[in-house]
């Protein structure tokens, strides 16, 4: 997939072209990534044909990305909602000053709607409906007016195909464990993030980013849940791309906070 995006930039993706140019890349990786991983990151993106690969946390790059003033002494708090994790961070002056993370996001969600619904209604669906179902009526927290939705699965007793109607409140039942791990990761970064940053946290709030940050009323959660407001960045399934982009484009500004991958 990297050969095929820096072919494109640079020539025509085709395995016998010549490249006009190696360009620089960034790249996003997890907070918490070891060295060995970084390096593996790195190695990969200059095999695919970069002339020059730079990686930066996520975290920092969807802060980035959402228009916060991260070049500022002043803290602000993203969270990063993905498929496979969630990651907190406290910015401030170019860098990550605080960061949490758990395993936990939009994948874990469509596991907890496939185990509610074999347990109680004995029906197994799979990953598609369930992430059709999150879609269609998840919600952090119970909405007003109860929303239903036909779902189509097999019947884990009979074996045969079996339709049943299941309602807003239910999937918001079956997410509650994850979204509380989303939850304690949340309090968990505040309560080690610097008291002069926390009463900028607490001014501005907090900023949410990642495909599953919009999840019905999961700002509302989070700010019911800590005491922060919260609220859905504007491009949140882009925030990171476009941060990443930011920061190449202001390399020589961020390089003192990027991970160095020695050659």
């Amino acid at each position: 997939m990297l050969r095929y995006l820096i072919q494109t930039v640079a020539g025509d993706p085709n395995p016998l072209f010549r490249p006009l140019f190696r360009p620089k890349v960034m790249i996003s990786t997890p907070r918490g990534v070891t060295s060995v991983e970084e390096r593996a990151v790195h190695d990969a993106a200059m095999q695919a044909g970069a002339g020059a690969a730079y990686l930066i946390p996520e975290p920092l790059a969807a802060a980035y990305g959402a228009g916060l003033p991260i070049g500022t002494p002043t803290g602000n708090m993203v969270l990063d909602m993905g498929g496979g994790t969630t990651e907190a961070a406290v910015a401030s002056m170019y860098d990550i000053v605080v960061w949490s993370s758990v395993r936990i996001g939009g994948n874990r969600f469509d596991e907890a709607i496939i185990n509610y619904v074999r347990k109680k209604y004995n029906l197994l669906i799979g990953e598609q409906t369930a992430e059709e179902i999150k879609i269609g009526i998840g919600s952090a927290l119970p909405m007003e007016d109860d929303r239903y939705m036909e779902v189509r699965g097999r019947d884990q007793v009979t074996g045969l195909p079996k339709i049943i109607q299941i309602s807003s409140s239910e999937v918001t039942e079956a997410l509650q464990e994850p979204l509380q791990a989303v939850v304690s990761t949340v309090r968990a970064t505040l309560e080690k993030t610097p008291p002069e940053l926390a009463a900028d946290i607490i001014d501005r709030g907090m900023v949410l980013t990642g495909g599953s940050s919009q999840l019905r009323n999961v700002a509302q959660l989070l700010t019911q849940e800590t005491g922060v407001p919260a609220y859905v960045a504007e491009n949140p399934i882009a925030c990171v791309a476009l941060g990443a982009g930011r920061a190449l484009e202001n390399y020589e500004i961020m390089r003192r906070s990027l991970p160095i991958v020695p050659d």
